[in-house]
């Protein structure tokens, strides 16, 4: 179906997330943890993204005239994403999409690197980002409390590990509404692109 592309070369905002959607337990840990549309999208696009040695991160439709598909995507290689990264993307997201057709009418694609500050989406950002701080929003509170500012501990693929002062926090995907990483120092040295060594 007809559609517009974009490539913008920033960040959305990884909080702004609709209220339908959701995490799931017991998921892959490559792929973002959505349910509903996205969660289709993300069936039909992935095998295509993986195949040019890219990561799906997140993926949001916003709007109902005219939705906007929001990819926020990484490099497999660990690599900083590029414009021209976001563009080959771009390319073959649209070509996969206008067969597959999930969304009727006419709707825009914008693809975007997840950033420094990124959503935590799947099983394995929880991993890869143990020690760094985390802001999580729940949908079922834990010990009466709905939001968590906590020091990434772990995961498995049913649920994250938190620690806030000298509490412990397991929390099931299930229950998280969403979440991200909190910029930090911290952060921002273990995100700066490896410079190799120069040869002697």
């Amino acid at each position: 179906m007809a559609h517009d592309s974009t490539d913008p070369d920033h960040t959305t905002d990884p909080l702004d997330i609709t209220d339908d959607e959701a995490t799931a337990g017991g998921h892959p840990q490559d792929l973002p943890m959505q349910a509903g549309l996205e969660a289709k999208i993300i069936g039909i696009i992935h095998p295509t993204i993986s195949a040019l040695g890219y990561e799906l991160v997140r993926v949001m439709v916003l709007g109902r005239e005219r939705p906007t598909v929001q990819i926020m995507a990484d490099r497999a290689d660990g690599q900083q994403i590029a414009v021209e990264d976001c563009e080959k993307i771009s390319r073959a997201v649209s070509a996969v999409m206008d067969v597959d057709d999930p969304i009727p009418g006419r709707w825009t694609l914008e693809v975007s690197s997840a950033g420094i500050d990124r959503p935590l989406t799947r099983v394995k950002d929880w991993i890869r980002f143990i020690g760094h701080l985390a802001r999580i929003e729940l949908s079922i509170p834990v010990s009466g409390r709905r939001r968590i500012n906590g020091v990434i501990l772990g995961a498995d693929s049913d649920a994250a590990r938190v620690r806030e002062a000298d509490i412990e926090y397991t929390l099931p995907f299930t229950d998280i509404r969403r979440a991200k990483l909190v910029l930090t120092d911290a952060l921002i040295e273990a995100s700066a692109p490896s410079i190799p060594p120069l040869a002697n």
